[in-house]
């Protein structure tokens, strides 16, 4: 049968449906539905039948839990504790301000797993106390939005979870391990950029701490951050599942935030998980109608299509992770991450394997581009949320980002061309996978 009329359907339906501004669930359901009616109408109920079996997976249970436990943290007041660490760390030195940002958003990163999490959670904190120790407020939002992005790519992620899944059930275990190297490359290119830009407009030093106000603020801020060892010991040792680990962690979480710090009431709870089902029930709906998408692409061959001609194109792996990086870096300005995930994997995976490129360091590379994604325009929510806290206007904190893209960039070359960057970590502890 000739799909091509169907799969113009498909694809100018959906783009259409985003254009108008309709919720991206009901675009990928209702263009799944247009492309496979127009296949036959007996697709319909196919459509509907994958829409539904798009959540039916175990290892989908980790990402209420993942959610629920970043939303609980950020309640707690876990991210005033992490910036008192990053400033007891760097504070004191020139411009330690911004040095304490990218490395608070490292850690809470490795607790939210979200970027928006950690922009509305962290930047409500930093983002003022840069202003009034006299940094500019273009300035304090561009490096709050920008590091907030390793949160993709430091373990947990849940969009590692959705990549894990697209792709075929990849190890979430590996995948996590894969995220921590690139991710503290990320978090050092950062600091070396804050170097410079802090030199160059002389930023102020911070204060200085005493031993035992040091050891008291860092002994705080590691109780939090033992969520994060909880997590990846759990999946890469084979301990617990990711599941079973993302449980533990909430429980972890419950004890730290109820009994230890004392932050959170128990009334508080009922909306804590309110907002962690909103957010739950958005990333669910979208994948059950990613699945329904998906099926209807695997069905016309639409990945075999796509493989061919960038075969045709060239044979030179090199030149095939440029175009496939620029098309993901385009395609992230326009789309959220966790469809874009959905719907670009199974398109792109075959094209990477054939070149011997692991499924592992392949999802790393996507959450690279995803990262870069969020900070631009017009859908770019890490941006928008951080313009939000801090008040001003979007083209004045992409005009500061503009450094920030070249340096996340530039670590994007680097971990799509050396595997090893990815790849030593999950080999280290999980052993070579053939």
């Amino acid at each position: 049968m000739n799909y091509a009329f169907p799969i113009t359907i498909l694809f100018v339906s959906f783009i259409a449906f985003m254009m108008l501004r309709i919720p991206i669930a009901f675009c990928l359901l209702a263009s799944s539905i247009l492309a496979g009616v127009n296949i036959s109408p007996k697709f319909l109920s196919t459509v509907f039948l994958r829409f539904g079996d798009g959540i039916q997976s175990f290892n989908l249970l980790a990402i209420p839990f993942f959610i629920f436990c970043g939303d609980l943290m950020g309640s707690g007041g876990i991210s005033s504790k992490l910036v008192e660490v990053a400033d007891v760390l760097v504070g004191r030195f020139r411009g330690g301000l911004a040095y304490a940002n990218v490395i608070d958003s490292t850690f809470f990163g490795g607790i939210s797993g979200s970027p928006t999490a950690d922009v509305s959670s962290l930047g409500s904190i930093t983002i003022p106390m840069m202003e009034q120790a006299g940094y500019e407020t273009d300035f304090s939002v561009a490096i709050t939005v920008a590091t907030a992005t390793q949160a993709l790519i430091i373990p947990p992620s849940h969009n590692m979870v959705i990549y894990g899944m697209a792709a075929g059930g990849v190890s979430t275990g590996r995948l996590f391990l894969a995220g921590i190297t690139p991710g503290l490359l990320l978090c050092a290119s950062m600091m070396v950029l804050c170097w410079y830009l802090t030199k160059k407009r002389g930023y102020p030093k911070g204060p200085k701490y005493s031993l035992k106000q040091g050891l008291e603020v860092v002994r705080d801020g590691l109780l939090a951050l033992m969520t994060i060892v909880i997590i990846i010991l759990g999946c890469s040792t084979g301990i617990f599942t990711v599941t079973e680990s993302a449980a533990i962690a909430c429980f972890y979480a419950f004890i730290l935030c109820i009994f230890v710090y004392r932050t959170v009431k128990i009334r508080q709870l009922w909306n804590i998980a309110k907002n962690s089902l909103r957010t739950m029930s958005m990333i669910l709906s979208i994948i059950a109608a990613a699945n329904a998408f998906c099926y209807l692409m695997s069905l016309m061959k639409v990945p075999e299509m796509i493989t061919d001609f960038l075969l045709s194109l060239t044979d030179n792996k090199y030149i095939i992770m440029v175009l496939i990086n620029i098309m993901l870096l385009i395609m992230g300005c326009f789309m959220d991450i966790a469809p874009l995930i959905l719907i670009v994997t199974p398109i792109l995976l075959p094209v990477v394997t054939s070149f011997g490129y692991s499924p592992v360091h392949f999802g790393i590379i996507i959450m690279m581009n995803m990262a870069i994604g969020s900070l631009t325009p017009p859908v770019g929510t890490t941006l928008f949320a951080g313009c939000a806290v801090g008040h001003i206007g979007i083209e004045k904190v992409t005009k500061s980002l503009l450094p920030f893209y070249i340096c996340m960039v530039v670590v994007l070359i680097l971990v799509t061309y050396i595997p090893a960057i990815s790849m030593w970590l999950p080999n280290l502890m999980m052993g070579t996978q053939a």
